[in-house]
């Protein structure tokens, strides 16, 4: 980053030296670098169809769960975004973290959707390449749980 530094004057590298301070991300060039070894080794088409896959399953029986509205492309691939008639996001995020679901909650930093849709906030479950049939099975009970609590 720096030429030279003393108590009367500091120049600095020439560019893109000189906004290289420090140590760079070493560990976080490897860790990408296996990431993208193993996203290449799986296929993205294959990435793909498993979770639009897990999407369906998902949204299939979410949306036979009475209250429940589903937000979003049918085909999305990776993510379901729903609310529960009665029942807060937040709240739904709570009770399903005890049983060791985790989602989103909340606006998601697009609340001009959020009043377009109509609705406070959504929840929503995410699915990646190492998520399976019994990641949407958990999901599911856990909001039957929540409705069962709601009533």
């Amino acid at each position: 980053m720096i030429d030279r530094v003393s108590f009367e004057k500091t120049t600095y590298a020439p560019p893109p030296g000189r906004f290289e301070a420090g140590t760079p991300h070493i560990v976080g060039a490897l860790g990408l670098h296996a990431a993208i070894d193993y996203v290449e080794s799986i296929g993205l088409p294959r990435i793909h169809a498993h979770e639009t896959a897990l999407v369906t399953q998902a949204r299939t029986a979410l949306a036979a769960i009475p209250g429940i509205r589903l937000f979003g492309p049918e085909d999305s691939a990776g993510i379901v975004s729903f609310a529960m008639q009665g029942v807060h996001p937040h709240d739904i995020g709570t009770i399903l973290d005890e049983a060791q679901v985790a989602i989103r909650a909340g606006h998601h930093c697009a609340q001009p959707l959020m009043e377009v849709l109509g609705v406070e906030a959504t929840a929503r479950a995410s699915f990646g390449v190492y998520n399976g049939p019994r990641d949407v099975e958990a999901l599911v009970a856990g909001i039957a749980r929540v409705a069962r609590i709601f009533g």
